[in-house]
């Protein structure tokens, strides 16, 4: 009787593209494991990544605004869920492996900094070998997760994850969907939200944008899929036409200089240095005082690997809490001595 999991592979034989990533075909993982009679290896990546603390903890990670007081802003958990269904889309129209495209997409930021991007960039300049978050990605599939064994998840989706940033060359066809989805779901998303927190309202987008992509979140997306759609069917590559491309690539250019580098964006990411750094240096003096599963870490990679491991997978708040407990004095309790 055939399995769930062979039956899985017939269809993906019968339906999916020639250039898709077979779940039959992967190269398996560091440390074989008995397989799964009814997943295949994608779809057990996939799972290990959604129960895990990382991923948990992504509800709540800063995606543009700090610690947001709102309900309805993107979080990094959102943003990663946003990912997931624009690369599932892209992957499903060209017929490429939507399962290996998902748990792809649901680790691509398990590395991410509280406070966004501004947190990156702070961690890139006080770590002596850098910061980037698709590394430090990889590093906890790889490594931290499960106090030190990490995931062992199978090389494609690690792959995924390392290079979805767009400098990044994905050896699969859905890294590639991936690395796309990234980008269509931050620019259009975030604009959503920086219009919900009144810093730009939809007038000031440039005209050649909407023109080209719509007036709406779901109109840009719709046509950054279809232009993917149309550029890619039956061939080995994933792209965006180069109309479409040139209007998203405006529309990030755009978001960069209105919203994520604006005074007010800058203001706040002065606070969030000024308190990421002195904790950084706090731990770089007292080692002993990171948690066991960090201490752990100094004799095999360094303190300095083992602070940026320990604040890089804070929340916004956890990382205002451990400051305050670091830096802030306590109050006293006093005695009305008239009593």
């Amino acid at each position: 009787m055939q399995s769930i999991k062979e039956r899985t592979y017939a269809i993906e034989e019968a339906f999916l593209s020639p250039y898709a990533c077979k779940s039959k075909d992967t190269k398996g993982r560091d440390s074989e494991e008995e397989p799964c009679l009814m997943r295949t290896e994608f779809q057990r990546d996939r799972d290990r990544i959604i129960y895990c603390k990382a991923f948990r903890r992504l509800k709540n990670k800063t995606q543009v605004f700090f610690s947001p007081e709102g309900d309805h802003y993107i979080t990094r958990l959102t943003h990663t869920l946003d990912v997931s269904q624009i690369a599932r889309s892209i992957a499903r129209t060209l017929s490429l492996n939507e399962d290996l495209c998902e748990a792809i997409a649901l680790g691509h930021d398990l590395g991410h900094t509280p406070f966004g991007h501004s947190g990156e960039r702070i961690l890139d300049k006080l770590a002596p070998e850098g910061f980037k978050h698709n590394v430090q990605s990889v590093r906890v599939v790889e490594v931290l997760e499960k106090d030190g064994k990490g995931l062992n998840l199978t090389k494609e989706v690690r792959d995924g994850i390392l290079h979805h940033p767009k400098s990044g060359t994905p050896s699969t066809l859905e890294g590639k969907c991936v690395s796309l989805a990234d980008r269509i779901a931050y620019i259009n998303h975030d604009l959503d939200d920086a219009i919900r927190a009144g810093i730009l309202s939809l007038n000031d987008v440039p005209k050649e944008v909407t023109a080209v992509l719509g007036n709406s979140s779901r109109e840009r997306i719709n046509s950054a899929i279809s232009s993917i759609y149309r550029n890619s069917v039956g061939k080995n590559t994933v792209q965006m036409g180069s109309t479409v491309e040139k209007a998203s690539e405006t529309l990030r250019e755009f978001m960069f200089d209105k919203v994520y580098f604006s005074k007010t964006a800058k203001g706040e990411e002065e606070k969030a240095e000024r308190m990421i750094t002195e904790t950084y240096r706090y731990f770089i003096k007292f080692p002993e005082n990171l948690p066991l599963t960090y201490r752990n870490l100094i004799e095999k990679y360094g303190k300095e690997q083992a602070v940026c491991d320990y604040l890089s997978s804070m929340t916004d708040r956890y990382a205002v809490y451990t400051f305050n407990k670091i830096f802030v004095p306590k109050g006293w309790t006093f005695i009305d001595e008239n009593n």
